[in-house]
């Protein structure tokens, strides 16, 4: 082979390589935030089988199933609508550059908005969205800034402070009647603290 098909078959393998990753990660991003729509339809047109009542209940034992299953649960079409948009765009950004820190950010989230909730919410409330998610997104991203270092990082966590600071601050104080502060607060909590064990353990390797 000349050196010019050898460049040519090396940049067909990068971009062949490049698509196959952009094609993962909108299929992943699809299907986990369809997932939502789903539930949200199927709670709807059977409203029989109540499913709301899965989320997160403070200081009960049967309310702990809600760290699970609270993100796919939502209150309206409203509801859902507003945390759709924060997952799409801070769950794409979690992504970059692996796919396991979408994943990473979301477990830690999802631990943050789960457990706080449980432990600081009042009694007898129940706690559902998938807001804990994307105020766990924003705080994986920042924090991420913080303790990489990187300049891609650093732009990206500028972006999201300017997109969404002003409402994240808003979404951490107890001033919305029926909103779950607790959930935003601890999702964020979850994202700083798995942003932190990410960069820990690439700087172990």
């Amino acid at each position: 082979m000349t050196q010019d098909s050898i460049r040519l078959a090396s940049a067909a393998s990068t971009a062949d390589s490049l698509f196959a990753q952009l094609r993962a990660r909108i299929l992943l991003l699809a299907a986990f935030v369809g997932s939502m729509w789903v539930v949200f339809l199927l709670s709807a047109a059977l409203p029989f089988l109540h499913l709301n009542r899965h989320g997160v209940v403070p200081r009960t034992l049967g309310g702990l199933q809600g760290i699970l299953f609270a993100p796919w649960l939502h209150a309206n079409l409203m509801h859902l609508v507003a945390n759709t948009g924060g997952l799409l765009i801070l769950g794409w950004l979690c992504m970059w550059p692996r796919i396991a820190n979408f994943w990473q950010a979301t477990i830690g989230a999802m631990l943050g908005a789960g457990l706080c909730a449980w432990l600081l919410g009042a009694p007898y409330t129940v706690h559902i969205g998938a807001s804990g998610l994307v105020f766990g997104y924003a705080g994986y991203l920042v924090a991420r800034a913080y303790y990489t270092r990187q300049i891609v990082a650093m732009l990206v966590a500028l972006f999201v402070a300017g997109s969404y600071g002003l409402t994240m601050f808003y979404g951490l104080m107890p001033i919305y009647p029926g909103v779950s502060w607790q959930s935003h607060l601890g999702g964020a909590l979850g994202g700083i603290l798995a942003a932190r064990t990410v960069a820990r353990g690439a700087r172990l390797s």
